[in-house]
């Protein structure tokens, strides 16, 4: 959805007309970029991506090459190696909540023992807190309708409260990170309680966190006014910020933590960019499109169980005449997977049982019918040169939904999981010291010789 028009800029027709020329000079003819063989978005056609760096952290898998040809294959994600699905059994398995052991694994490398993992989510549990007076003089004093703003300024802010901020050395990096992963949440959740109640006329309600509780636990004790929630529901929770930890080092935050990583900056203003790329509705948004898309399918469909329907709405957004008329179909298709995203398979077999609990079986099963029908009515409609199947977005704003999540907050509970892949990249470039990341730009723009003032 785009944002409305600034009054004070569409009042200044100075500043319009500018407008109008910022546009003609910076123009470049689409043609060019294929004269120059640029690879826009650093991907190719068939979507492969330009190799930009090397990671142990975590792999995106969704094709393979067989006698120089790529083939699309069902994706996978690992986090060091190991397969997501397997690290989300083992821990479900023995009745865990799996986002700390997460972290530990994607930050140290290796799954945690025992104590290790105990140990690990006790330093945690000490770091879930603000400093003093923060809460009233950052969060409260200046309240923000936008929660990723809000994080980010809070993070840079957290830098004048650390006495070695800029001390880049691993040990100290380690430190930050782990109160970053800490601190995220009450971060989070309180700058909505504070935009809700100065803009909402909201009562004011700041739940201290319980150092008993594992994250996702948390989130939903600090947000609920009564505290109280299911064990169901914060395993889903849990499992979604497992599912968005970490997403190899390409995807355009982690990118660019590593980016702002190679100049040399401290941890503080690398994780606010990476909170800036995240708000992008490009990168961090998809989920809130979903939620407001299927609202609007609900009011325009009239059988959920017609495909028929269902497919003819599709088609409508393809062709910019449904809904926010941008021509997507949110949540289906994906920059890397193709065949399927695991992350969406992993969740969808567990969103349903909570889709019963709330009574919205009926909405599950339209989804369900959408990621069904999406494919074939684009396969028809556009011409694609990969497979789309549906996302992790498409199932997680349906899950925060059910969960009475305020749609506010769905972008900074991706961050809030994120945090531990942006802290693991961080780190990696710190670890090998690599050059400052500087791409080649190609300036198209004719020279021209200058021209005295009296003669223009």
């Amino acid at each position: 959805m785009k944002p409305e028009p600034n009054q004070y800029v569409m009042e200044n027709d100075i500043i319009k007309k500018w407008g109008t020329i910022l546009r003609e000079c910076n123009q470049v003819n689409p043609e060019l970029y294929t004269k120059y063989e640029v690879k826009r978005g650093l991907r190719d056609i068939s979507g492969r991506g330009v190799m930009a760096g090397l990671t142990r952290i975590g792999e995106v898998h969704s094709y393979i090459i067989d006698e120089g040809e790529m083939i699309p294959v069902p994706g996978k994600l690992l986090y060091r190696g190991i397969d997501i699905s397997d690290l989300i059994d083992g821990f479900k398995k023995d009745g865990r909540f799996g986002f700390e052991e997460t972290c530990y694994l994607l930050l140290l490398g290796n799954l945690p023992k025992k104590e290790q993992l105990r140990e690990f989510e006790e330093i945690l549990a000490g770091y879930r807190k603000l400093p003093d007076n923060f809460i009233r003089d950052t969060i409260l004093n200046a309240p923000s309708k936008d929660m990723m703003n809000v994080l980010a300024r809070s993070v840079l802010l957290l830098y004048c409260y650390d006495d070695c901020p800029d001390d880049t050395s691993i040990p100290n990096v380690l430190r930050q990170s782990l109160q970053l992963i800490a601190r995220f949440p009450l971060l989070a959740v309180y700058g909505y309680q504070a935009y809700a109640h100065y803009h909402g006329n909201k009562s004011l309600i700041i739940h201290s966190p319980d150092p008993a509780l594992s994250t996702a636990e948390n989130i939903l004790h600090m947000l609920r006014p009564d505290n109280k929630f299911t064990r169901l529901e914060a395993e889903l929770l849990d499992m979604a910020l497992v599912l968005h930890a970490e997403h190899g080092g390409g995807n355009n935050s982690s990118f660019t933590t590593h980016v702002v990583t190679s100049s040399g900056t401290d941890t503080y203003s690398a994780i606010a960019a990476a909170l800036g790329s995240l708000k992008g509705p490009r990168h961090g948004g998809a989920n809130i499109k979903v939620v407001q898309m299927l609202r609007d399918m609900k009011k325009n469909i009239t059988d959920w169980t017609s495909d028929t329907k269902i497919a003819q709405y599709l088609s409508k957004l393809l062709n910019r005449q449904a809904f926010d008329k941008a021509g997507l179909i949110y949540g289906i298709g994906h920059a890397v997977y193709s065949v399927s995203d695991p992350r969406a398979i992993i969740f969808k077999e567990h969103v349903e049982k909570l889709a019963e609990s709330k009574g919205k079986k009926d909405e599950f099963e339209l989804l369900s019918r959408i990621e069904r029908l999406a494919p074939e009515v684009i396969a028809s409609e556009r011409k694609m040169y990969k497979g789309v199947s549906a996302n992790v977005d498409f199932y997680s704003g349906f899950v925060y939904e059910m969960l009475g999540i305020p749609e506010e907050l769905f972008t900074p509970l991706f961050a809030i999981a994120r945090i531990a892949g942006w802290c693991a990249h961080r780190i990696e470039e710190l670890v090998n010291n690599g050059k400052v990341i500087r791409p080649a730009y190609k300036c198209v723009e004719p020279r021209r010789s200058y021209i005295d003032i009296s003669n223009r």
